[in-house]
């Protein structure tokens, strides 16, 4: 990790690979390296993108899920909010993207409330560490650091500003950082969301081996992509399936395998 600093992409893609491998090495798959149970891990949402309402609306009844993640971030959250509450009764978390001022996170909040919105994630722009440690102060529900929360740098001021922390692999630069993080967070209160950057089933079944340890997971990136280049998870409503293959547990659609090295 320390030869390619600035290129967290390419550190995850060879720290995946090289967890895969041992895996294989070890012909175990890594829930179980690493003593964990998939039964034990959490619900994952599936996205609905900001959009016109009729179209947010369509996606919603396309897709019936137990767990949606909501883009917000403009003037007609709220209605927006209301309106899909009326045609679902599933669980709603929402992502602002950085989207909102102060102000309007502050007016929002009973609204949300009512809605019984399970999280707000990112409400405010990153760098806006008091403002967010206000909203927390002003609400039960948990507010969750993406663009604010890189590494472990940001550790600290993520606890007395947030709920909890949106740990990314491709922005923290793999599974074995991730893992590191995930030990320091918690043993500073903050509560865990995995979260994914619509990786194929690759980068999923990463965190899905990792998702035992989370709070909250976000791993639908399969589910929203017109093709997926590998296959070894599945979705059975809102839980992620894991194949019992060893590290991984993945292998690439045969149409990939083909392609020539350049």
């Amino acid at each position: 990790h320390h030869l390619f600093p600035s290129n967290p992409f390419l550190v995850c893609a060879l720290d995946m690979a090289g967890w895969d491998l041992f895996g294989k090495i070890r012909k175990k798959p890594l829930y179980e390296i690493w003593g964990l149970n998939p039964a034990d891990a959490p619900a994952t949402d599936y996205t609905i993108g900001n959009d016109r309402l009729d179209k947010m609306i369509e996606k919603i009844k396309a897709h019936p899920s137990p767990l949606y993640k909501i883009k917000v971030g403009c003037s007609e959250d709220i209605q927006k909010l209301e309106a899909i509450r009326e045609v679902t009764s599933s669980v709603i978390r929402i992502d602002a993207n950085a989207g909102w001022t102060l102000e309007e996170a502050i007016s929002y909040i009973p609204q949300l409330e009512k809605l019984h919105i399970e999280l707000i994630e990112q409400p405010l722009s990153k760098d806006d560490w008091e403002g967010h440690a206000l909203i927390k102060s002003k609400t039960k529900i948990p507010i969750i650091a993406d663009e604010s929360f890189v590494g472990e740098k940001d550790l600290a001021s993520c606890v007395q500003s947030f709920t909890g922390i949106n740990i990314k692999l491709t922005k923290c630069a793999g599974i074995t950082p991730s893992l590191e993080l995930i030990k320091k967070a918690k043993s500073q209160g903050l509560k865990i969301m995995l979260g994914c950057m619509n990786e194929s089933s690759i980068g999923t079944s990463a965190l899905a081996h990792m998702a035992p340890l989370a709070d909250y997971l976000d791993a639908d990136g399969p589910l929203l992509l017109k093709e997926d280049i590998a296959q070894g998870i599945s979705y059975l409503d809102d839980k992620l399936i894991l194949a019992s293959k060893p590290g991984l547990g993945i292998s690439i659609h045969e149409n990939l395998q083909s392609i020539p090295k350049a």
